[in-house]
C-alpha cells in the first residue's frame, strides 16, 4: 500500500433505495450523522434512503443531500473503525455533487452548512428542470472531438453540449429535449452506443443558469475556511484554490461540464497509492477501471466493508 490515499465522493446517480441503512443500524457514528441530518433539514431524509419510495429518492431535490449525508455517514463509520486517517489522505475528489462532500471533509465548511447547500442545489436544480423540458443521454464509444462534433450538428439552434467528460469513451451530453433525442439518433448512426439517462433535466447546461444565480447567493451566506487537504475541482480538473474561487468554481460547475476523467488521469497515475470510493454505490470505481482495469478500489458502499476491523460493527 502506497503513503498516498485518495477519498472519492460519488455524485447523483449513485443513490438506490436502503443506502446507508445498514450504518445506521449498527455504527452509532453514522446514526448519529443521519438523525442530525433530519434534524437540520426538517423532515425524515434517512427513511426515504433506507426504505424509498425510489421515485422520491430519484428527485434531484432528495438524491442530493442523500447522498451527501449517506457518504459522510460512510466516511465518519471508517474513521472509527480504523480505516481511513484524515491525517493520511492526500487528496478528495468528489463528482459533482460529490466536489461537496469532499470539501466538507477537507474543512472548507461544516456539515450543517455543506447539507444546506446541497439541499439548496438539489431544489434549484429540479426547479431548473422544471422550467426547461430538457435531458443528458450517455454517449459510449466516441472520444471527446466525435462527442464535440455530435453537439454541433445536433443542435439546431437550442442547447446541446457536453456535460460529463467521465471516463475514457463515456461522455454525457446534456440539452434541450428535442436536442437530446436527436443525439441519440445521431450517435446510433455513427456507430456509437447511446443511452437516454433517467435525470430531471440538462444539468451542467446553459439551461441550469438559474440554479447557478441562486446557488451564487447560497454560496455567498456561508463562510469558507481554506482546504487543510487538496480537493479537485470538477470544472477546472485541478486542485482548488483560495476560498473565493471555490465559490466561483461551484457555481460554474452547475453549468459547466464535469472533467472526472482528467481528474482520475491525474489521481490514477500517482503509483501505489490507496484509493477508497464512499457509500453508496461503486459507480466510480467503475469509472476509474476504464482508465487502469488493475487499479484496487475499496468501497465503503456496506457495513461489511469495515469488517477487517475488530470492532468496526460496534459502536466503539
Amino acid at each position: 500500500m502506497g503513503n498516498q490515499s485518495y477519498i472519492l465522493c460519488p455524485g447523483q446517480g449513485a443513490q438506490t433505495v436502503g443506502m446507508g441503512k445498514d450504518f445506521d443500524a449498527s455504527i452509532e457514528v453514522a446514526k448519529e450523522t443521519f438523525a442530525r441530518a433530519n434534524s437540520i433539514l426538517g423532515f425524515d431524509l434517512s427513511s426515504i434512503c433506507f426504505n424509498g419510495p425510489e421515485e422520491r429518492l430519484n428527485q434531484t431535490d432528495i438524491s442530493q443531500p442523500a447522498i451527501y449525508v449517506t457518504s459522510i455517514a460512510a466516511y465518519r463509520a471508517a474513521q472509527r473503525a480504523g480505516l481511513i486517517d484524515p491525517a493520511s489522505v492526500s487528496a478528495y475528489a468528489g463528482l459533482s455533487l460529490g466536489e461537496y462532500t469532499a470539501l466538507h471533509l477537507a474543512g472548507v465548511f461544516s456539515f450543517e452548512e455543506g447539507l444546506k447547500l446541497v439541499a439548496a442545489r438539489g431544489r434549484y436544480m429540479q426547479q431548473a428542470a422544471v422550467a426547461s423540458p430538457s435531458g443528458m443521454v450517455a454517449i459510449m464509444g466516441a472520444d471527446h472531438a466525435a462527442v464535440e462534433q455530435l453537439c454541433q450538428d445536433e443542435a439546431k439552434g437550442q442547447v446541446l453540449v457536453t456535460a460529463n467528460f467521465n471516463a475514457p469513451g463515456q461522455v454525457v451530453v446534456s440539452g434541450a429535449i428535442e436536442a437530446c433525442e436527436r443525439a441519440l439518433k445521431g450517435a446510433e448512426a455513427k456507430g456509437f452506443k447511446a443511452v437516454a439517462l433517467k435525470v430531471a433535466g440538462a444539468f451542467h447546461s446553459p439551461l441550469m443558469q438559474s440554479a447557478a444565480d441562486l446557488m451564487s447567493a447560497e454560496l455567498a451566506k456561508v463562510d469558507f475556511r481554506q482546504p487543510k487537504t487538496m480537493v479537485y475541482s470538477n470544472v477546472t480538473a485541478e486542485p482548488h484554490g483560495d476560498v473565493d474561487s471555490i465559490r466561483k468554481l461551484l457555481v460554474d460547475q452547475i453549468v459547466k461540464p464535469v472533467r472526472w476523467e482528467q481528474i482520475m488521469v491525474k489521481l490514477v497515475a500517482q503509483d501505489g497509492a490507496r484509493f477508497v470510493e464512499l457509500a453508496p454505490g461503486r459507480t466510480l470505481a467503475g469509472l476509474a477501471k476504464r482508465i487502469n482495469r488493475r487499479l484496487p478500489i475499496e468501497s465503503l458502499a456496506t457495513v461489511e466493508s469495515l469488517a477487517p476491523t475488530a470492532g468496526a460493527h460496534g459502536t466503539r
